[in-house]
């Protein structure tokens, strides 16, 4: 036997994206070895045990002598055991099992048992996307990938169960084995929470639909019982229908993080709302080969932080580029990725450790320094970008036994999606969702303000009530009220009510100081 050198293609997560890797294998005459070179990780090392067994287990004869597996580009790191069904294939075109040339057209993702099983991988929909834009047009996925990757249009994509299933579609007798998807019905978050089960709490409920309305984020802030988890858990059933590219975009990064929906495309907003005792890293992404974390699966939809003082500092203050650049740049020893985290920021707190200072109905327990203590944990850095900062109290009793119904979600939405649809009009052609991705060059082009709007404003800033981030932040949000109003300009109501929105920023530094 002389040298046979064939190749194979896959794909290798980096970032959000997929990189095609070219998986070439040599056969030479000697004694028998197998190694796999191209900066593998363990999982991919032990992929030589794997492939062998899965060979010799499904009927093929493995290929005799020196076996080399060279992965390229050589400098970008491979984990993961997605290579296990590449490297099979590669292998048995070395032993012209399979015809070399057929390989051409197919790129390949998918894990091995032992038995020639076909495993699910994450990241699919990235792969797809990478083999689409290399110029294939076959790919062949594990079945229970195949509804993801079937997205992309101009694919053929092949679902196998099994490494004969794949040495079948190679050879051309792959008909049985397209996969051919149903279209999904669009469907509500299973159990979604309504508006009209809330009673009171007007304010709130006005201030979180400016925040849908616009893309701003919001900090409820009260007593214990006053109703700021429910109001928060609601803000999905408020917003916007997500786009097919945000659907997109949503599903790309589950299945990266292999939260994979259920029906092949996310169809409703993310809603992450992760614990207080959320580490820095899973929060922001990282690791040794670094995934999303929360703050990015959140992409186009809602991340809400249930006492956010009780957050780490470290954590918290990982907050503070996403909310500004809408990205987060991860850098690890392995590699530096950078994340999309284009997200609605809804955060909760109490006023005080034990949560009623303030209160007109209990007596807070708190030193003047343990309160300036607990409020420290958000700085002002990160305060200053969060557009709306809301109190509330506790609900009067009244309200609880009002016959009246109150505003449901439905209502509350289509007021939303016709401000969302003023905006996507006057952001036609940029990059730009709504009115809290706003640039200072953006607000001078698209916020007319009127004169009297411009006054309010000034006295605001000579009375030091809000700082210079906050002045733009007020404007973004003056906007949306407009928008909310359908008014193209700015009036001096619209800036008075967004001023409000910044009044418990003032008064809890006054409180801490």
């Amino acid at each position: 036997m002389g040298c046979v050198l064939v190749a194979s293609h896959s794909s290798v997560i980096a970032g959000i994206d997929a990189v095609i890797v070219r998986i070439e294998a040599d056969a030479s005459p000697g004694t028998p070895t197998f190694a796999i070179i191209g900066l593998p990780d363990r999982a991919l090392n032990e992929a030589r045990d794997r492939v062998r067994a899965a060979i010799v287990n499904s009927g093929f004869g493995f290929p005799p002598g020196k076996l080399l597996v060279n992965m390229s580009p050589a400098e970008l790191r491979k984990e993961g055991p997605r290579f296990d069904l590449p490297i099979a294939l590669a292998l048995l075109a070395t032993d012209e099992q399979i015809a070399p040339e057929r390989l051409n057209d197919f790129s390949v993702v998918g894990e091995l048992a032992l038995d020639g099983t076909v495993r699910s991988v994450r990241g699919t929909l990235p792969a797809a996307l990478a083999a689409r834009s290399a110029g294939f047009a076959h790919l062949i996925v594990p079945a229970s990938n195949a509804p993801e990757a079937a997205l992309i249009d101009n694919l053929t994509v092949y679902a196998v169960e099994t490494l004969s299933d794949a040495v079948a579609v190679v050879l051309g007798h792959g008909d049985r084995f397209r996969y051919r998807p149903v279209p999904v019905r669009r469907k509500p978050r299973a159990g979604e929470r309504d508006y009209a089960d809330v009673r009171g709490q007007l304010v709130a409920k006005r201030a979180l639909e400016i925040a849908a309305a616009g893309g701003h984020h919001a900090v409820l802030v009260g007593p214990p019982g006053c109703g700021k988890t429910m109001l928060a858990q609601r803000l999905p059933s408020i917003l916007p229908s997500m786009t097919r590219d945000e659907a997109l975009d949503v599903t790309k990064i589950a299945s990266i993080a292999d939260e994979r929906p259920p029906d092949g495309i996310a169809s409703a907003r993310p809603f992450r709302a992760p614990h207080h005792t959320t580490s820095a890293i899973a929060l922001a992404g990282g690791g040794k080969f670094p995934r999303p974390g929360e703050i990015s699966l959140a992409q186009h939809g809602v991340l809400y932080l249930d006492e956010i003082a009780e957050f780490s500092r470290a954590a918290l203050e990982i907050l503070r580029q996403p909310l500004e650049d809408g990205m987060i740049t991860i850098a690890r020893a392995a590699a530096t990725v950078t994340y999309p985290a284009r997200f609605t920021l809804v955060a909760s707190m109490n006023p005080c450790p034990c949560g009623y200072h303030g209160s007109r109905t209990h007596d807070c327990r708190c030193d003047e320094a343990a309160i300036a203590k607990y409020l420290a944990k958000l700085s002002g850095p990160l305060l200053d970008r969060i557009d709306l900062h809301i109190s509330l109290a506790r609900v009067p009793f009244e309200d609880y036994t009002q016959t009246k119904p109150e505003e449901a979600s439905a209502a509350i939405r289509a007021r939303v999606e016709a401000a969302r649809e003023r905006q996507n009009a006057r952001f036609s052609g940029r990059a730009i969702a709504c009115n809290g991705a706003m640039s200072s060059a953006d607000l001078r082009a698209f916020c007319p303000l009127a004169d009297a709007a411009l006054a309010l404003l000034a006295a605001a800033m000579q009375r030091g009530s809000i700082s210079a981030r906050a002045f733009d932040r007020v404007i973004r949000v003056a906007r949306t009220i407009a928008d909310l109003a359908a008014s193209e300009e700015i009036a001096r109501e619209h800036v008075a009510e967004a001023l409000q929105y910044r009044l418990t920023e003032r008064s809890r530094r006054t409180s801490a100081a």
